[in-house]
């Protein structure tokens, strides 16, 4: 199931509403806002730019951190602590074998390919270094389409003053008219107004929900590694869910809630 996230949206929208309703109130007019050439000049300089800086086999996976930020794939960790506790109580009651079937149907890949290690008899020391290395490459994925926008929003405050820069170049060259030089100079501004805005309100808050998201994920992966080999080592159900249930407790984790869910979007 998926569904908007909330606070990205109402952050983004009370950013923008709070900048253009403080320059309207101060008696400013929406025709000041767009100028087109400061949008070309900061949008298409700093796309221009965060191109050259990445291969683009990361460039073409922005589509999917923008809907990674705007529509997270949810699963309740809950739900899986459940499902892990049934798994154990079937394992020790009819051995490993016979979680082949029900593991299989399984909707999480990551759990599921880890009791299917289990059903396989790969050693435990094994199936956790295989499962770490899995965890450290959602990680480490996630925290590369973060630094993408991190770069983003560290070009567009320049671009913006490169296109201010050209706008005042522009009216310092035109002084036959005077009258003309406070609007051209307020219109040369805009540039840098595009270029500080994008990169506050847009580009480095988006970063830093890219690595809410990969702390989430990561935390409930360790969850369920922690299932899986608990399950290999024929531990006590009970015991399973007391131990899994303590990480629903740590830190500020969405998870901490049993009316909160976290994403789990490199599971799909």
């Amino acid at each position: 199931m998926k569904r908007l996230d909330k606070t990205t949206n109402f952050g983004i929208l009370a950013g923008l509403g709070a900048l253009i309703g403080g320059f309207l109130w101060e008696g400013g007019h929406w025709e000041g806002l767009f100028e087109k050439t400061a949008l070309l000049i900061v949008f298409g300089g700093t796309f221009a730019a965060t191109a050259v800086s990445y291969p683009w086999s990361r460039l073409k996976r922005i589509p999917d951190s923008i809907k990674l930020v705007f529509r997270p794939h949810e699963e309740d960790p809950h739900q899986l602590i459940d499902d892990i506790v049934e798994f154990a109580t079937i394992a020790r009651r009819e051995g490993v074998l016979s979680l082949e079937s029900q593991a299989s149907d399984h909707t999480n890949r990551f759990l599921r390919d880890g009791l299917q290690m289990v059903v396989d008899g790969t050693d435990a020391d094994l199936n956790r270094q295989i499962l770490e290395v899995e965890i450290d490459a959602t990680e480490q994925r996630l925290e590369q389409q973060a630094s993408i926008f991190d770069s983003a929003g560290g070009y567009a405050p320049t671009m913006g003053i490169i296109g201010t820069v050209m706008g005042l170049i522009h009216v310092l060259g035109n002084l036959s008219d005077p009258s003309t030089l406070g609007p051209a100079i307020a219109v040369a501004f805009t540039a840098t107004l595009y270029g500080v805005a994008s990169a506050n309100v847009i580009y480095l808050p988006l970063a830093s929900k890219i690595r809410s998201r990969c702390s989430e994920q990561v935390h409930v992966l360790e969850l369920m590694l922690e299932g899986i080999l608990a399950i290999q080592a024929g531990e006590n159900p009970v015991l399973i869910r007391k131990k899994l249930t303590s990480f629903l407790l740590l830190g500020d984790s969405p998870a901490s809630s049993a009316d909160k869910k976290v994403t789990l979007d490199a599971q799909e």
